[in-house]
């Protein structure tokens, strides 16, 4: 019987991340997946980022997770969207070679010392005393380990489709796991059935671009990760494509045999990435859809086709694809389809994203109801984290709304729960001026190394960064120009408008028509500011206003969140509480008044009563 500190069942993105950081903070961990050579592997589209999950992949960099570096050494292309657009909502987004970003995500599970990775299918789960403390394969192995984090993707009871035909399978290629499934019905928890799908694969041979929008990265090239320098990789274009009304016309001679709208799937689909079969009944007024042709590697002819994510049987994919001008001789190497699998409610975790139903088990990723790839590695990351800290005997690490977007995602989880597969926006963070993607390593680098999950070498980056940060305003709060005439003309030399009265750097900087790239004319001490030191003292200075008024609200909401509610408070006791709101609170079970308040359906006259029930009871 072999022993470790921590199991991880599942070698996807959130798989990947729990193990690895775990065994950051000292943890013996066996990562136990059905397919050693699909670790890591991109069942869906081969790019990572975009908005919102930008965002995440900077903050699980920040926390020294992998994906950002992973993702920048298998880069091809690299964009950064909404440039034109405030910082806030820029985001990041690069298409990798996903051959080579399993191939290097591998190599660095196998090259990590205190962790071991072994080929096997978790069937149950060993549970001593309400307690986690193992697993059982489908060999009949017993694999015991006081803490055990599921990172199981789609492969709880998948179920593939392609039109009418279907078959069981976690992706297409790749044999599910049933009995893990039963086994968490057994123990009590609450199962939902989601739907996902994926796009067919081409043969490039096949394709005429020439007929094409080609689409270039971005040049320099943007990483992912602040430990990343001079990206100095092979880049190539994807191409836009559309689809038109013979498209639509072929894709609408399937419906009848489209397990979408015939009732053979029965799970519920994300609504943010639709099926193009479902875009062209959502969306009947649309003449034409979008279709961006990726490349899947540098060494295949393979594309992806995204925007055509579809389940519609085979012959009515590739009539359906050679309407499209540039694809009209295109063969399929790979065909879409949809995929129905289990997922559990996640308002039966706690933010830790441990279990209520059973101590030192963690779920995260696609089991938890969210979809893509981004938000399961944050999820793993975060379950890897606590499972260690448990471990050790020491606090919960929980990120807030105002720190994290990957404090919204799992404050979104386990307060809100979801009806559909959960996906990450921008819009989701309210204070998302204060949540960019280019200050995550100043907001969240220096809480990892607090708890060791962050090695010295990026904390001391940070620390570096921050001196200079510092000195950088020193210097423009220093220099003070008065509206002499050699003032004046300093000033127009370098387009910017006279001044009337006396003025800092810094406060010429706040001007919207002035760049920090501006005033490096103007000082000759600022041209040896590097660039991301620049930046943000740049975004520091011209927001300031908004972001204070954020941090202001932050301030006022936190008395909330820090004030924390027992586990194992009698709801039904508390006076003044509707039958209603006690349901939703015994759903939930909130950490915190702040959680509490987040609740669907509770009202501040609901906080205000557990106030007064914690006066009377005389509770912290």
């Amino acid at each position: 019987m072999d022993s470790y500190d921590i199991i991880v069942v599942g070698a996807g993105h959130a798989g990947c991340e729990a193990a690895l950081a775990a065994t950051r903070m000292g943890a013996r961990v066996l990562l136990l997946t059905i397919n050693l050579d699909h670790i890591a592997y991109m069942s869906c589209n081969p790019a990572v980022g975009g908005l919102g999950k930008g965002h995440l992949v900077r903050e699980i960099d920040a926390l020294d997770g992998e994906m950002g570096v992973n993702t920048d050494a298998a880069g091809i292309q690299f964009k950064v969207l909404n440039m034109k657009k405030g910082p806030a909502v820029r985001a990041t987004r690069i298409q990798t070679d996903m051959a080579l970003y399993a191939r290097r995500m591998k190599r660095r599970l196998e090259e990590t010392g205190g962790l071991s990775i072994r080929q096997g299918v978790a069937r149950n789960l060993v549970i001593e005393k309400g307690a986690a403390a193992g697993v059982e394969t489908m060999l009949g192995e017993r694999l015991t380990a006081p803490a055990v984090i599921v990172t199981t993707g789609t492969f709880l009871r998948g179920l593939i489709h392609v039109g009418l035909e279907h078959f069981e399978g976690g992706r297409l290629g790749d044999m599910p796991s049933v009995g893990l499934s039963d086994n968490l019905r057994e123990l009590g928890f609450q199962l939902g059935r989601l739907k996902t799908g994926t796009c067919p694969r081409l043969d490039g041979r096949t394709i005429d671009f020439s007929k094409m929008v080609p689409q270039p990265s971005d040049d320099p090239p943007v990483p992912f990760s602040f430990l990343t320098g001079e990206v100095k990789n092979r880049l190539v274009p994807c191409y836009l494509a559309y689809t038109n009304g013979r498209t639509h016309d072929v894709i609408r001679t399937g419906f009848d045999r489209s397990p979408l709208f015939t009732g053979v799937i029965k799970g519920t689909g994300v609504r943010y990435c639709p099926s193009i079969e479902d875009k062209i009944v959502r969306f009947s007024d649309r003449p034409r859809h979008r279709i961006f042709i990726e490349p899947e590697g540098l060494d295949t002819v393979e594309y992806y086709p995204n925007g055509l994510s579809t389940s519609l049987p085979l012959d009515i994919q590739a009539a359906m694809l050679r309407t499209v001008e540039g694809l009209e001789e295109v063969q399929i190497t790979r065909p879409g389809y949809g995929i129905e699998y289990d997922f559990s409610y996640p308002t039966q975790l706690y933010p830790t994203l441990e279990t209520k139903l059973v101590g030192n088990l963690y779920f995260a990723g696609q089991i938890n109801g969210t979809t893509g790839y981004e938000e399961a590695a944050a999820q793993g990351l975060m379950a890897g984290i606590n499972a260690a800290l448990r471990l050790r005997g020491e606090g919960d690490f929980v990120l807030g709304r105002h720190e994290a977007y990957i404090g919204v995602l799992i404050d979104d989880l386990v307060t809100k729960g979801v009806d559909e597969p959960y996906r990450m926006f921008t819009s989701r963070a309210e204070h998302r001026l204060l949540l960019r993607e280019d200050n995550a390593d100043l907001r969240l680098t220096e809480k990892g190394h607090g708890i060791g999950v962050v090695g010295d070498g990026r904390y001391a980056r940070v620390l570096e960064k921050k001196r200079k940060i510092g000195e950088a305003f020193s210097l423009l709060r220093s220099v003070r120009l008065k509206p002499t005439k050699q003032t004046q003309k300093l000033l127009g030399d370098n387009g910017i408008e006279t001044i009337t009265n006396p003025l800092t750097l810094e406060e010429l900087l706040k001007r919207p028509d002035v760049s920090f790239d501006d005033l490096k004319g103007i000082h000759e001490g600022l041209g040896d500011i590097d660039s991301d030191i620049a930046y943000q003292v740049e975004v520091e200075v011209k927001y300031r206003g908004y972001t204070d008024r954020q941090l202001e609200l932050v301030a006022r909401t936190r008395k909330l969140d820090d004030r924390r509610i027992p586990r194992d408070l009698d709801y039904a006791g508390v006076s003044g509480l509707s039958r209603e709101v006690v349901e939703r609170f015994l759903k939930v079970r909130p950490s915190t008044l702040g959680q509490a308040l987040r609740i669907p359906g509770v009202t501040p006259a609901s906080i205000t009563a557990l106030l007064v029930h914690f006066k009377k009871k005389g509770m912290p």
